[in-house]
C-alpha cells in the first residue's frame, strides 16, 4: 500500500537548567503540523528545567543520527556557561550541520555553538554581540543584530525571542510561508488580532 513518506521527528536537546521559555512556541506549531517530537538528553535519565518541569528524554544523544531526524532544537541553559557538560550537544550539532539536517540554537546553545566553531563562517545571532565575543570565537564578523538569523542549515536567536526563533524553524521546515508566516508571526509576537483572521481563513482552505 502505497502512501506519504512519514516526517522525520524533530528532535529537542533536553538538559538540567534549559530555559523552558525558548522553544515552547516552536516545538507547539510544530506537532499541531504533523512534526513528532522527540526529546533528546545526554542520557534517558530525567532532567530538570530552569522552571522546575522535570523531562524524560525519549533518546540518549548517543543513539540520535542526523539522517534519522529532520531538525535538531538547542534551547538555551545556565549549563552552556557554567560547565563543558553540553558540549557533546555541539558535537553532534556540528555532525548534523556536516550531514545537512538543521540545526536550530538559542540563547546560551550558540555560545556553544561559537565554542566548536560552527559560527565562524556563518551568519548568526545571540543575546548581544559581547557574549559569544567572551567565548573567544572567531566569527564576530558575522555576527547579525536581529531577532533570529538563518543561514543555510542553521537558525539562531536570543534568549527574548522565542517568537522569532519559532518563525525561522517554522519557515524553514514549511509549516507556513508567506504572509500566513507573517501573520502567525504578527499574532503571536504583536498581539495583533488581524492577522488572527489570516490564519483562520489560511487555515480553512
Amino acid at each position: 500500500m502505497s502512501g506519504a513518506t512519514p516526517r522525520k521527528p524533530v528532535y529537542l536537546a533536553v538538559y538540567d537548567t534549559l530555559a523552558d521559555w525558548e522553544t515552547g512556541y516552536a516545538t507547539a506549531h510544530l506537532a499541531r503540523a504533523g512534526h513528532e517530537i522527540r526529546t533528546v538528553g545526554a542520557s534517558t535519565t530525567p532532567v530538570t528545567s530552569v522552571g522546575g518541569l522535570r523531562v524524560q528524554p525519549d533518546l540518549a544523544l548517543a543513539d540520535v543520527r542526523p539522517e534519522g531526524g529532520a531538525l535538531l532544537i538547542l534551547p538555551g541553559a545556565d549549563l552552556w556557561d557554567t560547565t563543558d557538560d553540553l558540549a557533546p550537544f555541539a558535537r553532534t550539532a556540528r555532525a548534523f550541520l556536516d550531514a545537512g539536517t538543521p540545526v536550530a540554537a538559542i540563547c546560551g546553545a550558540t555560545a556553544g555553538l561559537a565554542r566548536e566553531g560552527l559560527l565562524d563562517d556563518r551568519a548568526h545571532t545571540s543575546a548581544v554581540s559581547f557574549y559569544l565575543a567572551a567565548t573567544g570565537y572567531a566569527g564576530g564578523d558575522r555576527y547579525v543584530d536581529a531577532d533570529a538569523v538563518t543561514d543555510g542549515d542553521l537558525i539562531t536567536a536570543g534568549p527574548t525571542e522565542p517568537v522569532a526563533f519559532a518563525r525561522e524553524i517554522l519557515r524553514l521546515l514549511g509549516v507556513y510561508e508567506g504572509e500566513v508566516l507573517d501573520a502567525w508571526y504578527r499574532l503571536f509576537h504583536d498581539s495583533d488580532a488581524e492577522a488572527y483572521a489570516v490564519l483562520e481563513k489560511a487555515a480553512a482552505r
